[in-house]
């Protein structure tokens, strides 16, 4: 492939292709919607909402980042129903639109000369929510916050499944009431968590109550909640209805009288306290702060967001708009901003619909409360999670990779104390299912144990023994300083400590079967292990080796103030015990073998690949590929587990092995259109809707097909097809950022910054 031009930069420069960041991603309805199904996501800092008008009135769900309960569930923070009168949204003419470089939401109506429009959108520095109104002519507003939660409710089994407890609740659960009430001019809702909470059993179930009072709980006297106001908004009574198919009560706000502009705020605080009363004094804070502060949080955070979508972005076939192959790039736009609405959140965004689940019935048709979700609130799943947040590093979305970074750091101490009470030896354990305090969640960890089984293991079928998926994580905090040169050294301790458990607890395995803690060739014997959920009982997991090998190397490179020369003796060492990976082959081709043994399969993945992503032992320019690809190409059930679906990621490897076609149809099948209204609401896949984690395989497979990153060595559209036009700006190690643009199959424009890294781009096909 030969490059037309390339365009090196010498000074600050404004993107060439700014051009394409106009507004042909804005999703615009010209119609009402349904029901919430039909929703339009809507946020920024750590709040999600979903923003839909139905029958005339204005609808907002609202989610933020950390509202756990007692169970351990992730509660949404209410409905907002507004209504205005004489009502401009009963006309024919309509109109909602997603401003997506602005971040937010407008809804325009025109009704007998009556013509207004509303704008939702979030405050990215602060917890605030805004509504604001504008008409023509004077109108009144009705404004009401809506809660399920307005009274005691028993859980339904099937609900259990959206917390911590799933199938072994206990029986008639209930979630305890919000505390709802005008107070003076406004709504004020919250829910104060006991100090008793599932945090308590799982701690006592597990056998670790002799450290309790060490470990971390994030659920004990949480208070989260806010308030709901408006400036010459008064209270105007309460009511009670059903919703879909959930009783509710709504606590309405009326103006005081009729106005051509009106504004409301919906203002989020949480934190832990003893004293509900500090809580309440914290959030009129807020509030105050909110209101008084010198410098406009409308320009501010549309400073942001303009700061946002400069740091990267892929536009595909951007001259024939509404094309299959632009609807791949738009719809990649439309998820980056949905991962944005979580930006600053103190927990990570979660694989299963993150902010912005609606009523479950029009998931799965479970008539349960707008809070459930399939798969756990404060419960993570590493494998799911990964997917998430990895596409953020090519994005330059660092800050958007804090959260879920930080959220093992949180959960070290818990780490190293739970295996030193099981094994009482040195090192950092990780479930692969693992609760916001760093345990296994108390139905998968086992409630049928014999009396003799390992306490530190899961006695479920899935999970156990599934350790080595906090080495992915350890990863992303590698990569930060490869990509960005920021100080790591509060993580090096952590990641030293993962693998020091691998180390230290394998060998601990072998001397209670043997004398000898090693192989006869001086390696670790990683059994029983798991290659991911799928092969179990596995001996010589290669998802296993390959993070091992990989995580070790990576330190061993790391810049001297890093790593002191003890520490590099260690792991010297530690590289020489880790087994190489297994070998098999099918039709005579030597493929990658999940395992050197394995006792059964139990899922859908395939870890044999791996080594190809994410870490990157093989791929395009590599040694090995042929083997890699023999994999892809001859490995039974490799074939038989391919599928672009929810968290799949075969597309990915396709990608990084080079094999342009099969990359393209399936990371383009994943980023089609979703079938909802929305059409990034993918899913629910394997999990639920808005289905994150295929997003995000998405994301991912679109930017390793555009570029490809070895050490110092960048690689351009490795598997990209010469027939679909393209400009991207991606980052890559050493702070470097590439743009460039393909036009029928040749790159005319090329922009790296700094220009010192030109000499590292290849260009290839």
């Amino acid at each position: 492939m030969k490059c037309k031009l390339i365009c090196i930069l010498l000074t600050s420069y404004i993107s060439s292709f700014a051009q394409y960041q106009r507004n042909d991603y804005n999703i615009i309805w010209e119609s009402q919607s349904k029901n919430a199904s039909e929703s339009m996501p809507c946020g920024g800092g750590d709040i999600g909402m979903n923003v839909w008008v139905e029958n005339g009135e204005l609808f907002a769900y609202v989610s933020r980042s950390g509202s756990f309960n007692e169970d351990n569930a992730l509660m949404k923070s209410g409905r907002l129903r507004i209504k205005l009168s004489p009502n401009p949204f009963n006309g024919l003419s309509f109109k909602q639109e997603l401003h997506l470089q602005e971040g937010y939401v407008t809804v325009e109506g025109d009704n007998n000369g009556i013509k207004a429009t509303v704008r939702f959108w979030t405050d990215v520095f602060k917890p605030v929510v805004h509504i604001d109104i504008n008409a023509n002519k004077k109108i009144t507003v009705e404004a009401a916050y809506e809660s399920w939660r307005y009274q005691d409710r028993v859980v339904k089994a099937r609900e259990n499944f959206a917390n911590s407890w799933k199938w072994v609740a206990p029986k008639n659960n209930v979630y305890n009431k919000d505390i709802i009430e005008f107070n003076k001019n406004e709504v004020l809702f919250y829910h104060h968590n006991t100090t008793e909470t599932i945090f308590d059993s799982t701690v006592k179930q597990q056998g670790l109550d002799s450290i309790k009072d060490q470990l971390y709980n994030p659920l004990k006297l949480l208070a989260f909640g806010g308030s709901f106001s408006g400036p010459n908004f008064s209270p105007a009574g309460t009511y009670e209805n059903i919703f879909v198919n959930t009783d509710f009560k709504g606590w309405k706000l009326k103006s005081d009288k009729t106005a051509k502009t009106h504004s409301l705020s919906l203002c989020l605080h949480t934190a832990q306290v003893e004293d509900i009363e500090t809580w309440k004094r914290s959030l009129d804070s807020l509030m105050q702060l909110a209101m008084t502060e010198n410098t406009k949080p409308f320009d501010r955070t549309q400073d942001w967001w303009k700061e946002f979508w400069n740091r990267s972005f892929i536009h595909i076939d951007h001259s024939n708009l509404g094309s299959k192959a632009w609807e791949v790039g738009r719809n990649f736009q439309l998820f980056r901003y949905m991962l944005a609405c979580n930006v600053h959140g103190v927990w990570p965004t979660k694989f299963n619909g993150g902010l912005l689940t609606v009523d479950p019935v029009f998931t799965d048709r479970n008539e349960l409360t707008p809070d459930f979700r399939n798969w756990g609130g404060g419960l993570h799943t590493a494998q799911n999670q990964r997917l998430v947040y990895f596409p953020m590093i090519k994005n330059g979305d660092w800050d958007m990779l804090q959260p879920q970074l930080e959220f093992y750091l949180k959960l070290f101490k818990n780490a190293e104390l739970r295996t030193k009470v099981y094994w009482n030896h040195g090192g950092a354990c990780f479930t692969e299912q693992m609760e916001n305090y760093g345990l296994p969640n108390y139905a998968e960890y086992g409630q049928k144990r014999p009396s003799d089984f390992d306490k530190g293991v899961e006695y479920n079928a899935w999970l156990e023994y599934e350790w080595d998926t906090v080495f992915e994580f350890c990863l992303m905090m590698l990569e930060e300083e490869a990509y960005t040169g920021k100080d790591i050294s509060d993580r090096i301790p952590f990641i030293e400590s993962c693998l020091n458990f691998f180390d230290v607890h394998y060998q601990y395995l072998a001397n209670q079967r043997g004398i000898k803690a090693l192989d006869g060739n001086g390696k670790l014997i990683l059994y029983p292990g798991s290659g991911a959920e799928t092969f179990k009982m596995a001996n010589n997991s290669t998802s296993t080796i390959a993070a091992l090998q990989t995580i070790t190397k990576r330190l061993l490179i790391l810049p001297e103030i890093y790593i002191s020369a003890n520490q590099k003796l260690k792991l010297d060492s530690l590289l020489k015990r880790i087994p190489d990976i297994s070998y098999t082959s099918f039709d005579n081709k030597v493929t990658i073998a999940p395992a050197k043994t394995w006792e059964r399969i139990n899922n859908t993945e395939s870890p044999q690949l791996y080594p190809v992503y994410p870490w990157g032992i093989y791929g395009v320019g590599k040694p090995g590929l042929d083997t890699a690809l023999n994999t892809w190409l001859y490995d039974t059930t490799a074939i038989k587990f391919r599928s672009y679906i929810g968290w799949k990621q075969d597309n990915i490897w396709a990608a990084r092995l080079g094999l342009a076609e099969e990359a393209w149809h399936l990371t383009s099948l994943k980023l089609q259109n979703s079938g909802r209204r929305f059409p990034a609401f993918w899913g629910p896949g394997f999990d639920w809707v808005p289905d994150h984690n295929w997003g995000g395989s998405g994301m991912i497979g679109l930017q390793e097909m555009l570029m490809q990153v070895d050490g110092h060595k960048i690689i351009l559209f490795p598997t990209w097809p010469n027939n679909v036009d393209v400009n991207f700006k991606l980052h890559a190690p050493f702070n470097t950022t590439v743009e460039a643009e393909m036009q029928d199959g040749q790159v005319i424009n090329l922009i790296v910054l700094p220009t010192s890294r030109l000499k590292d781009i290849k260009i290839t096909n």
